[in-house]
């Protein structure tokens, strides 16, 4: 008996000691492929992820030998908020429009990225001067400058062809159903212009109790049968299969879809609300330095022309123009071939701090028109 309860004790140190050497191995193979660290990246889905998994993603695994889990989520700072609050945050770096980085950086919900000292350009610019305007705040760091415009059926009934806001809201010169992403930014912006006025007024207006009843009012021209959507091709297959007649887009994504064969509609550039996008880290991460290493690469000069070339969202870093042939520079949205198109920068800082005001008064209209589109932003 005693026997056998030495034997029982020897087996027990033997599968330990076995145990142990192969914690031991998996550790030096992790140090042996270069470090092994495992981050999360949330994002768009869609065309747009795809340009940033063979821009930077698939390259910065390659490099480093760390991992990156991707996750994606349709836009807003709430589950950014949900997870800092109950202390339970699970994504590491996440892709912000200019405004909600703002925003979850207002509220304490990022943490800062201010302090941290960038790659400078391909061609040794200083990083701090490399990145356009608004690229860089408390934080955030840029990755894209995008836009969003309207497109139209190429066998559009009407007058001629829509060529300005104003057409995509006069239902009487080109009947027919529109289609808007389920937000109150842009579609309020075009409704002031399309409703004359200026450009310049749009933001000052905006914020009083008469603007914004006037914006709604010009939007009652396109209630009927308004289409509202959230996927980026959702409005591509609306317009291909006749749904409707007009509908705003995500500019590089729709500019792309429209060349492809079998598609029926055309892109109009006049008024397009041109905005960034930047990195953020929720604040709390327990994977901070290694994710602030992934931005580090991400956020490079080559990087970003990498993801500009499979994805014509225009880079936030002037270096990388360099890096881009004169093809993709014609179809960036902040780019050449549509400097004699009008257009509206995004005041990022205003809507971070009337976003809420506007969106319940949003929300209520479209509760009111009654009808939802396809759902899960992506870009």
């Amino acid at each position: 008996m005693k026997s056998k309860k030495v034997r029982q004790i020897r087996y027990g140190f033997v599968g330990l000691w076995l145990g142990l050497l192969t914690f031991w191995s998996f550790q030096l193979q992790a140090q042996d492929t270069g470090g092994g660290e495992e981050i999360t990246f949330t994002s768009w889905t869609g065309p747009y992820m795809r340009s940033q998994m063979l821009g930077f993603v698939r390259p910065y695994e390659e490099e480093t030998g760390n991992s990156v889990d991707v996750a994606h989520y349709g836009g807003g700072i709430d589950e950014i908020r949900d997870q800092v609050e109950s202390a339970n945050v699970i994504w590491d770096v996440v892709d912000l429009t200019q405004a909600d980085s703002l925003r979850a950086c207002k509220e304490g919900l990022l943490e800062e990225l201010d302090g941290v000292a960038l790659p400078d350009g391909a061609g040794g610019e200083a990083y701090r001067d490399d990145f356009v305007d608004g690229a860089l705040n408390k934080c955030g760091i840029g990755v894209i400058v995008w836009a969003t415009a309207f497109a139209h059926r190429t066998d559009l009934e009407g007058e001629g062809t829509p060529t300005t806001i104003a057409d995509f809201f006069d239902t009487t010169k080109f009947p027919g159903k529109r289609a808007i992403r389920n937000d109150p930014s842009v579609i309020m912006e075009w409704a002031l212009i399309a409703d004359g006025v200026a450009p310049v007024d749009v933001y000052s207006l905006l914020e009083t109790d008469e603007g914004l009843e006037r914006a709604l009012k010009k939007m009652e021209a396109i209630r009927p049968g308004l289409q509202i959507w959230k996927k980026a091709k959702a409005p591509i297959r609306l317009l291909n299969t006749g749904e409707v007649a007009m509908s705003m887009i995500w500019a590089t994504t729709g500019a792309t879809e429209s060349k492809k064969e079998g598609s029926n509609y055309s892109m109009v550039w006049d008024g397009r609300v041109i905005e960034l996008d930047l990195f953020g880290i929720p604040k709390g991460s327990q994977n901070k330095e290694a994710a602030i290493d992934f931005i580090k690469y991400a956020s490079s000069s080559k990087s970003l022309a990498r993801m500009a070339k499979l994805l014509p969202n225009g880079p936030t870093r002037k270096s990388s123009l360099a890096l881009l042939s004169e093809d993709v520079l014609n179809q960036l949205p902040n780019g050449p071939a549509y400097e004699d198109q009008a257009y509206i920068r995004s005041d990022a800082a205003w809507w971070s701090d009337n976003y809420a005001r506007l969106k319940e008064a949003f929300d209520l209209w479209i509760f009111e028109v009654g009808q939802q589109g396809a759902a899960g932003t992506v870009r």
